[in-house]
């Protein structure tokens, strides 16, 4: 049995600077050390930035933090190691990692190159699935119109699925959501243990029986967001209802087409306190999604904090919050569920479902799960 000091220490090797914790990826990775901190850990984190800033506020929640300067290359594009891989490359980071005997977490296949040289077979190794990549990179070519980029991606998932098998080297492998749960556990069987996603909301918020709009929010400097906004304005444009756009964009197509209409809005989202406002203010969340991973944070936030959702299967599937949301797939059916959900109540048994349901984004009881792996 280790001391409960080395339990209580931990090496954290992130693929992008984990706040502000503003987009899916992040905000897991986030809320985790948060909750770990919170805990009790000493954590030694790693960052891998590449246009995003160093935040001096990681400084509260860890012992030390490492930035390196990810490698974007495209000369790291070529051969056999996926990009995503490959540009994550770092020798000072495996010096920085023998300098503390402790378990090391990573956050995606992106930042597990290290577990190729067996430098750390005398510690506990976890990987935090935030999809199941190969198939992330095929829906990304899928939606891509750009022959050079579906060329590139098609080529990253060939990479990725052959590269996965670096996770037979781990002791433990985190998917977010019950669809990756299955997949993985059919290839590497016992080591693979559900852990939902990590997330702001601590409570559900008691919200009134009636908001006053429609609300669909995203990062909208994200091509496919930018394509499901668009594709929305043209649903929203037809119901004499109001609906807000919220994000950030400089998309000025976007920004004339919700202009056009009288019953549409835009807000430029600045922190998570307006997005909470607008949550609490808000009749029924759409959403929409033409790529299917891993769990979309913005949908469980949703769920925590506002009435009715509305979402397509690809954003609810595998999440385990199927009952709370009302599927709709096409615009038509889009529309007619839109129609009814606009002058329907929030009851208190609706809120009392969805209590008993987001049970499974229990953040403490979460963060619980992963401190037993860990102390395994």
């Amino acid at each position: 049995m280790l001391s409960k000091t080395l339990d209580k220490k931990i090496h954290i090797i992130c693929f992008d600077v984990p706040y502000p914790a503003d987009y899916g990826g992040v905000i897991d990775s986030f809320y985790r050390i948060k909750l770990l901190s919170d805990e009790g850990y000493q954590i030694h984190l790693h960052i891998f930035h590449y246009g995003r800033e160093p935040q001096p506020v990681l400084t509260d929640y860890c012992k030390e933090v490492y930035y390196y300067r990810r490698k974007t290359s495209p000369i790291n594009g070529l051969g056999l190691l996926p990009y995503i891989v490959k540009s994550r490359k770092s020798e000072e980071l495996i010096e920085n990692l023998k300098k503390v005997k402790a378990p090391i977490l990573f956050e995606g296949l992106h930042t597990t190159l290290i577990i190729k040289k067996d430098l750390f077979k005398d510690r506990k190794l976890l990987v935090r699935m935030h999809n199941i990549e190969h198939e992330y990179y095929q829906e990304l070519m899928k939606s891509e119109n750009n022959l050079f980029k579906r060329i590139f991606y098609r080529i990253e998932s060939s990479r990725l699925k052959r590269y996965e098998k670096i996770l037979n080297k781990v002791d433990f492998i985190l998917p977010i959501s019950n669809t990756d749960s299955a997949y993985l556990s059919e290839k590497y069987g016992e080591k693979v243990k559900l852990l939902p996603a990590f997330h702001s909301s601590e409570k559900m918020h008691e919200l009134s029986k009636k908001g006053y709009f429609g609300l669909y929010h995203g990062n909208l400097k994200v091509k496919d967001n930018i394509r499901t906004a668009l594709y929305l304005i043209d649903i929203f444009k037809k119901i004499d209802f109001p609906f807000i756009i919220a994000g950030q964009t400089d998309n000025t197509k976007l920004l004339s087409r919700i202009d056009a209409y009288r019953n549409l809005s835009f807000i430029e989202l600045k922190n998570d306190a307006q997005l909470r406002e607008l949550f609490h203010r808000a009749q029924v969340n759409v959403f929409f999604t033409r790529n299917k991973s891993g769990v979309k944070l913005k949908l469980i936030n949703a769920l925590f904090q506002s009435r009715h959702v509305i979402a397509n299967q690809k954003m609810i599937h595998g999440s385990g919050l199927e009952p709370l949301c009302i599927e709709a797939n096409t615009t038509d059916q889009i529309i007619t569920e839109l129609l009814k959900i606009i002058d329907s109540n929030y009851t208190k048994e609706l809120l009392a479902q969805r209590k008993k349901q987001l049970e499974l984004y229990n953040n403490k009881k979460n963060i619980k799960i992963l401190i037993n792996l860990i102390q395994h």
